[in-house]
């Protein structure tokens, strides 16, 4: 059942649905695309089909969080993302880095980049919250529990939805105590992130928990490997990431309709698809 009407976002677009977020992964080694968008030209690329096909933002990314990745240097980092957000950006593209560390986000912001997407809610590092603050733009607040590395290793839950909901809330005091103006605070449950197959479901099924926290939720489900083990063949072999696309945008409009403000997805033209359909059936609730 529709939950709630999506939040805006201050700083960033207000169309009357679920924003659809596209990826642009300038990594080697990402799960999603096996480093289909690793060089520069072809990264821009895909960013210009994102915003083609319709992606409200455009989401920049220098560094794998698959499990078990290695971290990039920063110099190496910046190196992947400047020139690509630098590019789109000038084009007219919303975009946001994707980033652990406040000097790439810095510098993201400086060349264009509208707002930052941190997969450790601020852990990672220590500058990160005050560095979004100063820069006053919009700041999306994942959970976490640690590097991709060793993260799995961290998947022990009691109860999977209340102890996201209370580590959240505490990045969440932590980035407003730090000068981020709550307009402009989103939340990510972390699907995959220190979670298995089962405790993504279960924070799926309970979404109208994470609103709890009073910002709006991005949701990432794209071509992650729960929908793989899901999808498995006679011989039970489980789904590539490229053959995850239809049920990733069955999921956006599962979130959509579940009240999410964004879905991060690869494939933007069915997930944009999804969640008009979802809007759509919410102007029926509201009847």
């Amino acid at each position: 059942m529709y939950s709630a009407p999506a939040r805006y976002v201050d700083g960033l677009p207000h169309p009357d649905r679920c924003l659809v977020m596209g990826v642009v992964n300038v990594t080697p080694d990402s799960f999603s695309d096996g480093g289909m968008w690793f060089e520069t030209d072809d990264a821009v690329r895909h960013g210009h089909e994102l915003v083609a096909a319709g992606a409200d933002l455009v989401d920049v990314g220098g560094e794998s969080t698959r499990p078990g990745a290695e971290r990039p240097t920063i110099e190496e980092e910046l190196r992947r993302v400047l020139p690509v957000v630098a590019d789109l950006s000038a084009a007219g593209a919303v975009v946001t880095i994707d980033t652990m560390r406040a000097e790439v986000a810095r510098q993201a912001v400086d060349v264009g980049a509208a707002g930052v997407n941190d997969v450790s809610g601020g852990l990672s590092d220590p500058e990160m919250l005050p560095a979004v603050a100063a820069m006053a733009v919009p700041y999306v607040c994942m959970h976490w529990r640690g590097p991709s590395a060793t993260m799995q290793q961290h998947s022990s839950y009691g109860d999977v939805v209340a102890e996201v909901v209370t580590e959240l809330r505490k990045r969440v005091d932590a980035a407003l105590t730090a000068g981020i103006e709550p307009g402009r605070l989103v939340v990510d449950p972390g699907l995959g992130f220190a979670k298995t197959g089962e405790h993504n479901w279960t924070l799926l099924s309970r979404l109208e928990a994470l609103h709890e926290l009073g910002q709006p939720v991005l949701v990432g489900a794209s071509r992650k490997t729960f929908l793989g083990s899901l999808l498995t063949d006679a011989a039970g072999t489980s789904r590539s990431p490229l053959g995850r696309d239809t049920a990733s945008a069955v999921l956006s409009a599962v979130a959509a309709w579940g009240g999410v403000w964004c879905v991060r997805v690869h494939d933007v033209p069915a997930s944009l698809d999804a969640v008009r359909v979802a809007a759509r059936f919410a102007q029926e609730e509201d009847r």
